[in-house]
């Protein structure tokens, strides 16, 4: 039976990259889900919180955002370098 969660118990791959860029750029939780809200995805801060946490699923869609928002590329947000 497939599991829906990584080794480590988490709802995604990316939380933790989405954590550490967030954190290169200086920028809040609150700041990331209103640069998002600005390129048309509709989070808020707890969002970005349970992402980080990998208490939430994320999203084909929301990867692509976090990606042009946080100026990585999809490749970098789930660590397949």
């Amino acid at each position: 039976m497939f599991i829906n969660k990584t080794i480590d118990n988490r709802n995604n791959i990316c939380g933790k990259k989405v954590a550490e860029y967030r954190k290169e750029l200086r920028i809040s939780q609150r700041e990331l889900a209103d640069r998002l809200q600005i390129n048309g995805l509709d989070v808020d801060k707890n969002a970005i919180q349970r992402i980080e946490a990998g208490k939430r699923f994320v999203t084909d869609i929301e990867i692509v955002a976090l990606s042009r928002v946080l100026k990585k590329t999809i490749e970098e947000l789930l660590d397949l370098h």
